[in-house]
């Protein structure tokens, strides 16, 4: 499959007159909780050349290929990339630590990871996350008895980052697994959670099933203590003439 995907990435470079600077898996695969059947959900960045930039009308700043029931390709052009990089984008902060890499030139990931790991803003990043969690307990958990059981995935995910935020002062790792296993967890949660995961990728639906006391018992102490974090975590100052410097260098050595 990963032949296949890169094979679409180079038709995507040839079709747009682009060059793909990083090209990942963002989904389920790279959360660590896929089911046997999921699809595969890669994201790039990409640059355009030099000539492209240097008009008066801003062209498209994304490129989305046709979505089948295996692939969904997407990606952001270079200077919407930096832009949301800026705000500390945690979607695009976690495409930078994928663990599932299809493409990769030059140097502009190490140089923007860099950056990233000094200047991004944990309370923006806890806020993103911290919403998410809140949308997917109480709209999916929360008022359903019984509950979809992998939807405490959607819940749990966001709010281990935000408690890794809190622990470790650094970005999180983007698969769930690595988080679990790093953090310092009670063990009822820990074994619980372990146990969901081994149902979810043995299954290709998990169903429905009662609530599990000891998740959310944990999850409304989490959310309460998430709140709290998002208030103080520092904000970060990611510098706007460091970017520019970088949108810079990178257009000019894509195409050198």
């Amino acid at each position: 499959m990963k032949a296949k995907i890169v094979e679409k990435l180079k038709q995507v470079e040839a079709d747009n007159d682009v060059r793909i600077l990083w090209a990942i898996e963002s989904g389920s695969r790279s959360w660590g909780f896929d089911s046997p059947d999921s699809d595969y959900d890669v994201r790039f960045i990409y640059v355009n050349k030099p000539a492209w930039y240097m008009t008066i009308e801003e062209g498209p700043d994304v490129i989305e290929m046709p979505v089948d029931e295996i692939l969904d390709i997407s990606g952001w052009y270079l200077r919407k990339t930096l832009r949301l990089f800026k705000k500390s984008n945690p979607v695009l902060i976690e495409w930078l630590v994928s663990p599932f890499v299809y493409m990769q030139y030059g140097e502009f990931r190490n140089q923007i990871l860099e950056i990233a790991s000094e200047c991004f803003s944990p309370k923006a990043c806890s806020y993103h996350y911290l919403r998410m969690a809140e949308n997917n307990y109480n709209r999916y958990v929360l008022p359903r008895e019984p509950v979809n059981t992998k939807k405490y995935f959607y819940v749990l995910r966001p709010l281990l980052n935000i408690l890794w935020l809190n622990q470790k002062r650094s970005i999180p790792p983007m698969c769930f697994t690595e988080t679990l296993n790093i953090l310092e967890l009670p063990e009822s949660v820990y074994e619980a959670t372990q146990e969901l995961l081994t149902q979810k990728v043995q299954t290709s639906e998990m169903g429905k099933g009662p609530k599990i006391p000891v998740l959310e018992d944990f999850i409304q102490e989490q959310l309460q203590a998430a709140q709290r974090y998002c208030e103080l975590a520092p904000v970060g100052n990611i510098k706007m003439e460091v970017l520019n410097d970088l949108f810079r260098q990178t257009v000019n050595a894509s195409w050198d």
